[in-house]
């Protein structure tokens, strides 16, 4: 457990560093309370009207999309690290596992779903 000593230090410093950031904005930092301050404002003008809606669904199909790719790629490091010691088994493996993540993106582009209007 030694080992983890520095860890742990480091770990504390920068909690005890964030906490006493915190506090002493609150605590030395002016307050001077408006009513103009404390109107929302949207980049810098003052809001008009409500917003306009709901976000269209194909954000979020591009944003899960972008999620899935991206977390999928990721088994790509360790495999790259490893690719001696695993040989042509572990190539394989990896280009089966391409072969289907080009596929599921071939099939969005297809299905129009990357495609902004």
């Amino acid at each position: 457990m030694v080992e983890y000593a520095g860890l742990l230090i480091l770990a504390a410093l920068a909690a005890g560093v964030g906490l006493i950031m915190l506090f002493a904005s609150v605590f030395l930092g002016p307050k001077r309370p408006s009513t103009i301050k404390a109107a929302p404002f949207e980049c810098g003008v003052d809001p008009i009207t409500r917003p306009a809606g709901r976000l269209p669904v194909h954000f979020y199909v591009v944003a899960m999309l972008f999620v899935v790719f991206d977390v999928e790629l990721v088994f790509l490091f360790p495999w790259a690290v490893l690719v001696r010691e695993l040989g042509w088994f572990g190539l394989l493996e990896m280009g089966f596992f391409l072969l289907i993540i080009v596929a599921g993106f071939v099939y969005a582009w297809k299905r129009d779903a990357l495609e902004f209007k």
